[in-house]
């Protein structure tokens, strides 16, 4: 016997068959009815469209708790503790942020505030609340607002960037302070499971289909071949991925979450141009510049990124020297380069590797955010180590530049349309 769910499937019963647009490609297609955990591929480029999971709230929903639970602790609980000298400080998510701010460099703190602390808790926060309404006998209002936004949060919550940062911070400190770890880190360390877990489990088309029938959103019908006489184009939403068919000109929005359609994302190319650009010059001082000053007996040592790693390689840390460099160096370049990539052979009209920009497109948009590792690091180490003259740890010029660069490259990403590619490739004459 099949058990009804909470939105009024029955477990293993097929979703019907629907029109999608690949977001990557641009190809429309209708995926045939299916059951989980079927996954559909687009026809075109050969990359996944939909993925059906069994239980696509329940575990998510199980996982979210304990993540807000982990996220409660590590924002109340001690992160770190130091002592040199008789002298002691401690450190909590706060801390950082508070230190850097009180340096003047403001920006930075804010960066790192979003980043670790108000992302991460808006996410978990909007996904309770509508997979909480979800079992509800009348979901909540603005509930396809909320998981919007839930969407919008996803790429600035970097709990795991951030925890890679305190290990390197705990090595840095190894040789100046004795050390004492708080359990905000293993409250981390249970977060990053958890919001991983929960991302795994989730299916967002389910979340958006199971609120249009509960009437929390608006229904939307499925778009209808063209007639003699009244010529529709399909435009997919970038927010929820629903196909709307819509006529003549002017501004359409999506009937399911209320966001604004595109055929593609407007201005892509010279906007992506732009913040690769700005991203490229700032990567210059970032580098020359420090992003730090340890300032020991009243002699100061400033370390630029690639002076760090050589500090790691010099302690015999190789895979962590070898980790801060991919990320703070190598994958700034590397992304940068394959934007510049990506961008000329969109603009020359070429055909060739279609689906190899794409993976490297995908990869350009999941590594950026990793770069953040010395930028959290150096937050940590700036409020562990304040000791006067015995020994203190100032934040650089350079940190803010490199902050610049990652979030201008994870910018440019997002500003990129990959269904461009597509669309100049046939413009030369190649076919779907």
């Amino acid at each position: 016997m099949q058990a009804a769910t909470l939105d009024g499937m029955r477990e293993g019963e097929r979703a019907p068959a629907r029109i999608c647009l690949c977001r990557h490609c641009g190809q429309a297609q209708r995926v045939p009815a299916m059951t989980a955990p079927d996954i559909a591929v687009c026809v075109r480029c050969g990359m996944a469209i939909r993925r059906l999971r069994r239980d696509p709230f329940g575990r998510a929903l199980a996982m979210s708790l304990a993540a807000m639970f982990c996220f409660v602790l590590a924002c109340t609980m001690p992160l770190m503790r130091v002592s040199t000298s008789g002298m002691t400080l401690g450190a909590d998510l706060f801390s950082g942020p508070e230190r850097l701010d009180h340096q003047g460099i403001w920006e930075l703190a804010v960066v790192v505030l979003f980043t670790t602390v108000a992302a991460p808790f808006l996410k978990l926060l909007g996904m309770l609340y509508v997979l909480i309404g979800l079992y509800l006998p009348r979901p909540p209002r603005f509930a396809g607002t909320v998981f919007a936004w839930v969407e919008h949060m996803r790429p600035w919550a970097m709990v795991e960037v951030y925890l890679i940062g305190v290990f390197v911070a705990y090595v840095k400190l190894i040789d100046l302070v004795h050390i004492d770890v708080g359990f905000a880190v293993y409250a981390l360390v249970g977060l990053m499971l958890a919001t991983v877990a929960a991302d795994a489990a989730l299916d967002r088309q389910a979340v958006w289909e199971a609120l249009e029938r509960r009437g929390a959103i608006p229904h939307a019908a499925e778009p209808q071949p063209a007639t003699a006489g009244a010529p529709v184009r399909l435009l997919a939403c970038e927010t929820c991925e629903k196909v709307s068919a819509v006529s003549g000109a002017g501004v359409h929005h999506c009937r399911r979450c209320g966001s604004r359609l595109h055929a593609r994302k407007p201005n892509g190319i010279a906007r992506c141009w732009a913040l690769v650009i700005a991203a490229a010059i700032l990567y210059i001082p970032a580098n020359l510049y420090p992003v730090l000053t340890v300032v020991q007996l009243g002699a100061g040592m400033p370390s630029t990124i690639l002076g760090g790693v050589e500090e790691l390689i010099a302690a015999r840390m190789y895979p962590l020297a070898a980790i801060v460099f991919f990320a703070s160096i190598m994958v700034p370049m590397l992304k940068l380069a394959g934007m510049v990539v990506l961008l000329v052979m969109t603009q020359l009209r070429r055909r060739e590797r279609l689906v190899d920009r794409i993976r490297l497109y995908r990869i350009v948009t999941v590594i950026g955010r990793w770069s953040m590792i010395d930028i959290f690091m150096e937050s940590i180490l700036v409020a562990l180590v304040q000791f006067g003259a015995i020994v203190t740890i100032e934040p650089g010029a350079g940190a803010i530049a490199f902050a610049a660069v990652v979030i201008l490259t994870i910018f440019a990403a997002e500003m990129f349309d990959p269904r461009a590619m597509w669309d100049a490739a046939n413009a030369n004459g190649t076919g779907p």
